[in-house]
């Protein structure tokens, strides 16, 4: 039968992507390794639209959310919204990660904690990138931050799109086909990657292996690196099919 997984996590009360693209990517995975199975379960922050002010205030119903999911023993918890995490400054990710793991831990729970900020980070360093072009649905403020945040990382941003939908609930119905055609107007010239999505809200899983084929670079996204995260918190082999450089096969170590 296998075991199966709780896999808990924190999003932003509009967001409807994550809980789409993370169980169609472990549900793929079943494909190559049925003796793992997962469910989700979320608890919600509340934000309607990406503007720091929001951002900021739904971040502070984190330490809630971590504690409700506490309560379901997750095995593992990731922290959904990666612009959340980055508005708030450099290196934000640590202490964010490192807080909720103490709420965590509070409840007598000891699963860990990751972030869709701090998985991309990790993600692009996996694949020994240094320089990248991003897409991000935000305004062109929100994405700034989100290149210098990757800046002090020690991550380079060569070139970014920004679509500037500021309704959360707009970037989750943009068609992710569209980044094909995007990704076509990227700079890419000295990039070691693309970050396709910069966010977890904007869909992008069924475009990224076409872009990365299309491209020739390695190709990801906020929610690819944290099912990459995910898996490596729980000891499983971090592959999915069709799902770009990180979570491919000859990309993955035994645990």
């Amino acid at each position: 039968m296998g075991k199966n997984y709780r896999v808990g996590l924190i999003v932003p009360s509009s967001n409807t992507t994550m809980e789409t693209e993370i169980p169609a990517m472990l549900n793929s995975r079943k494909e190559l390794f049925p003796e793992a199975s997962f469910t989700i379960h979320s608890s919600r922050m509340r934000m309607m639209h990406v503007t720091k002010e929001e951002l900021k205030k739904m971040d502070t119903d984190s330490d809630r959310c971590a504690l409700e999911l506490s309560d379901a023993k997750c095995d593992v918890l990731a922290y959904a919204c990666l612009i959340a995490i980055m508005s708030q400054g450099p290196g934000y990710h640590v202490s964010s990660e490192n807080r909720l793991c103490q709420v965590v831990k509070g409840n007598k729970d000891n699963a860990p904690v990751v972030s869709s900020a701090g998985a991309l980070i990790e993600g692009i360093k996996e694949i020994g990138a240094k320089k990248v072009s991003i897409i991000t649905p935000y305004m062109k403020s929100l994405t700034n931050m989100v290149i210098e945040y990757l800046n002090t990382s020690g991550i380079e941003v060569v070139d970014s799109i920004s679509l500037e939908v500021s309704d959360n609930l707009e970037v989750g119905r943009l068609d992710p086909m569209n980044l094909v055609k995007h990704a076509k107007n990227l700079n890419t010239n000295g990039a070691d990657a693309v970050v396709l999505s910069a966010c977890v809200q904007m869909p992008s899983l069924p475009a990224i292996q076409i872009v990365e084929d299309e491209l020739g670079l390695p190709v990801l996204s906020a929610a690819t690196s944290t099912v990459y995260q995910i898996l490596k918190n729980l000891g499983l082999k971090p592959v999915v099919p069709n799902a770009g450089r990180l979570l491919a096969m000859e990309n993955s170590v035994i645990s």
